[in-house]
């Protein structure tokens, strides 16, 4: 088969430019050529799957020859028009500002909703709101610059992810291939019967569906979808992570401000209800009197969509603000540290800092950070709720724990708090082995099976 041209879609863009100082020109106004700006202060990657998962599998299969060339299509209202890396040209969507905020309301409301963090009959009627009119116009403005690239380009495929693009497939009305990635958790109970047509025409309008685990794919199967389904694990390139020394990781976490003494339990998540802090908080408020030097680490910001330079919405200092009230009224503000949004050297340094780490979302679509936990040889205690659950044996090489259940966090904590090395041990190399299912390598021979597959049909 001849190399590929492949037309990628995300929401969130890869790269996030600076504003730049108020009254200044930004510089990627002046300047697109991104060796020409400077990471950490002109532009960064955005965190996330994105960066960790779709940029990687772009680069390996271009290098490796599977793919030609990749474009890249992304909502960025401040960017420039295009970005060209090695292979890979980067198109950014832009949409009124006026316009943002409805197509904010509306994807926040299919967000919650899936999630379990609204109420489904007051979701039911969304499709009959002017927000959800400006989610088409997003939508429908994307669609248009993508099949005006096809006109230029002819590309042998289209790679959609996430929920906020599911309606791309059925606007580009071609007969070429159109895959699509559902990253998020897919509850077929959770969604409106009034949801069930349109989403059902959306989902069939891809030849294939990709989902993250296979409790997602029964699901989606059990919501009555009669295409075809794939699982596939995500994955992370294990080349990207740092092992930092003693010296680097202790000036991080003093930056952080985290004691020499302290016994870190580690979080890693974006500020947002469905990422279940709240709960970790409560289990060290609980647990303090036991263990004097527990001290729990938040690390992490909002998404794109809650970025002054993205979607601009609220939730994610709203959710600080609750999380920080929390620790407040239990009394353990100074064991808990929101370290705000780090870049991926402080990242991997308070990976190596922390004990253990705990992922307490209330429904996840798999939960990348516990394979990031797993490659730092860190024991991780995973929300039953999660996708990478099902590669998780209770006990060999996690620990897992309802976060219904007011209890379960802190009785799998204590065992770690608790345990002279046995356990710990055990949980740190089956987790480690664990994440070799979930790397680029494993993924990538998949990846390109996939779309060879659908191509030929």
């Amino acid at each position: 088969m001849d190399p590929l041209s492949v037309c990628i879609n995300t929401q969130t863009p890869l790269l996030q430019f600076s504003p730049g100082a108020e009254g200044s020109t930004p510089l990627w106004e002046i300047e697109s050529d991104l060796s020409k700006l400077q990471e950490g202060v002109d532009y960064r990657f955005s965190p996330g799957g994105v960066t960790r998962m779709v940029y990687p599998l772009a680069r390996r299969l271009i290098a490796d020859g599977t793919w030609r060339e990749v474009h890249w299509i992304s909502l960025n209202p401040n960017a420039p028009a295009t970005v060209k890396l090695p292979g890979i040209t980067l198109h950014n969507v832009v949409i009124g500002r006026d316009r943002m905020g409805g197509y904010g309301k509306a994807k926040e409301a299919i967000w919650t909703t899936v999630h379990g963090l609204s109420e489904p009959k007051l979701s039911g009627n969304l499709f009959w709101t002017e927000d959800y009119g400006e989610y088409t116009y997003y939508n429908r403005t994307t669609a248009e610059l993508i099949l005006a690239l096809d006109r230029d380009v002819d590309f042998d495929a289209f790679y959609i992810h996430d929920f906020q693009q599911l309606p791309i497939g059925h606007m580009l009305g071609t007969l070429k291939p159109k895959l699509f990635r559902w990253h998020i958790p897919f509850d077929p109970e959770k969604i409106p019967d009034q949801w069930r047509a349109l989403m059902s025409t959306y989902l069939n309008a891809y030849d294939v569906v990709v989902v993250s685990s296979d409790r997602y794919l029964a699901s989606l199967k059990r919501f009555g979808h009669q295409g075809r389904v794939q699982r596939l694990y995500p994955y992370v390139d294990p080349a990207e992570y740092e092992h930092p020394g003693p010296d680097e990781t202790r000036v991080t976490a003093e930056k952080k401000g985290i004691d020499p003494h302290d016994l870190v339990v580690l979080v890693v998540a974006r500020m947002d209800p469905a990422k279940g802090q709240d709960r970790a908080i409560a289990s060290v408020a609980r647990l303090a009197g036991k263990f004097p030097q527990l001290k729990l680490v938040l690390a992490g910001n909002g998404s794109f969509s809650s970025a002054r330079g993205g979607l601009g919405l609220s939730k994610s200092e709203t959710w600080r603000s609750h999380l920080e009230e929390t620790a407040r009224s239990l009394g353990v503000t100074e064991r808990v540290v929101f370290t705000g949004h780090v870049s991926q050297h402080e990242l991997d340094c308070l990976y190596e800092r922390c004990a253990f780490t705990v992922l307490p979302s209330t429904n996840e679509g798999f939960g990348l950070v516990v394979v990031e936990s797993w490659l730092h040889r860190k024991p991780a205690l995973v929300t039953d709720r999660a996708g990478v659950a099902e590669l998780i044996e209770n006990g060999a090489n996690g620990l897992l724990f309802d976060p219904d259940d007011p209890g379960a966090l802190d009785r799998q904590m204590r065992r770690l708090l608790r345990d002279r090395g046995g356990l710990r041990a055990r949980l740190t190399e089956n987790g480690f082995r664990t994440a070799r299912r979930c790397s680029i390598d494993a993924a990538l021979p998949a990846e390109a099976q996939l779309v060879g597959q659908v191509l030929e049909a």
